[in-house]
């Protein structure tokens, strides 16, 4: 069995703020329609020391910064292969 994605996103207020909300519930949504649940470690961070450059999302040590829905697809697309 391939090894698990490592997931984190930044839930300080900051990146929360800038959109982690949202982003949130996104890779869930993503995850759950491509059946990739059970092939990624999703956990949150309290805060990543990149407010000012935030929303934060973190792949397998990976660091995305000023992540948007539309990057974010693309971001998880290349991640997953797809």
């Amino acid at each position: 069995m391939a090894e698990k994605k490592e997931i984190t996103i930044c839930l300080g207020s900051s990146c929360f703020a800038r959109g982690n909300n949202n982003n949130l519930k996104f890779i869930q949504e993503y995850l759950k329609q491509r059946n990739l649940m059970d092939s990624v470690n999703f956990k949150g961070k309290l805060c990543s020391k990149l407010c000012n450059e935030g929303p934060v999302i973190i792949i397998d040590g990976q660091v995305y910064k000023e992540v948007n829905r539309i990057k974010l697809e693309d971001i998880l697309d290349k991640a997953f292969g797809n």
